[in-house]
């Protein structure tokens, strides 16, 4: 049964950060890294949020750090609610919901991999048959599979919307070796990933993932990774390119948006309990989809 969503969260003693969805604390020699309720949409934070969504959200995240932590290293100590430090166990609205985690000098570049043709890819290739300068063949209909996945790299927006940049220019800006090991190990990420999740009856459209530099200044995957925040995830049942696909993120939320005509400017507004009640069931299904297990807090 879902309870109250948990939009903001206060651990006292440490500083803190928000971003649209997680609540970052400096714990000293790690971060904590709490994902609320809060959804966005448009670039903007709705009103109410969906409850448990960021528990899915870090589970999901929790599991697949896991899975394919031979593929790259990242940046994950626990998500265990008894192994937190003593002074936070009293904050028992954590549990299911942080990751306490390594720090890391985040590289500000998002690295984005495509392997079907949706979004501003789709936008992109209508005009120029490209998608961030990569050249693509004719004929490519709306979420048609890509000949092979490629790398698509935007700037990390602090505020509204990331841009796309070409492969050359992120070579430009972080450095050919770099940018190169991240195109390297992003695809090789995604490429696990898809491979995983297409047993499980899902496509894995596109992701995104963010790295960082450890304290040795190896590469590091950070964040959240695979999850239907930061990642297209399509039923392989009903997939048939020409059309946009169903999916499970906050399609819900975005539907409404359009329907009311929203502005697309803050505030958000209070979304109706059955897009809140429709949306939270696609993110539980996301979860026990690709992991297979029941979700405990359910």
């Amino acid at each position: 049964m879902a309870g109250e969503a948990l939009l903001t969260t206060d651990i006292e003693g440490f500083p803190k950060k928000s971003g649209k969805v997680r609540d970052v604390y400096d714990i000293g020699e790690h971060l904590l890294l709490v994902a609320t309720d809060r959804i966005s949409a448009y670039d903007v934070i709705m009103t109410n949020g969906i409850p448990d969504k960021g528990r899915v959200l870090t589970q999901i995240s929790a599991f697949w750090f896991n899975l394919l932590k031979d593929v790259v290293p990242n940046h994950v100590v626990t998500t265990e609610f008894s192994e937190l430090p003593g002074s936070l166990k009293k904050h028992t609205e954590l549990d299911g919901r942080f990751m306490l985690c390594k720090k890391a000098k985040v590289v500000p570049i998002e690295c984005v991999v495509r392997g079907y043709l949706a979004g501003s890819g789709w936008k992109e290739y209508q005009k120029s048959r490209t998608v961030c300068g990569v050249k693509l063949p004719d004929g490519l209909l709306q979420c048609s599979e890509l000949p092979q996945p490629i790398y698509t790299p935007s700037t990390k927006a602090e505020q509204g919307h990331d841009e796309n940049i070409s492969f050359e220019r992120a070579c430009e800006l972080q450095g050919s070796q770099t940018v190169t090991r991240l195109r390297d190990l992003s695809i090789a990420f995604y490429k696990k990933g898809r491979e995983y999740a297409a047993k499980r009856g899902i496509l894995l459209a596109d992701t995104k993932f963010e790295f960082g530099l450890d304290s040795k200044g190896e590469l590091m995957i950070v964040d959240e990774v695979l999850t239907p925040d930061s990642s297209r995830f399509w039923p392989a049942d009903k997939y048939q390119p020409g059309r946009d696909q169903e999916s499970f993120d906050k399609q819900f939320v975005r539907n409404y948006l359009d329907e009311i005509k929203f502005n697309r400017q803050p505030p958000g507004p209070v979304l109706p309990a059955d897009v809140v009640k429709n949306t939270r069931e696609k993110y539980m299904e996301a979860f026990t989809r690709l992991t297979g297990m029941p979700f405990k807090w359910a």
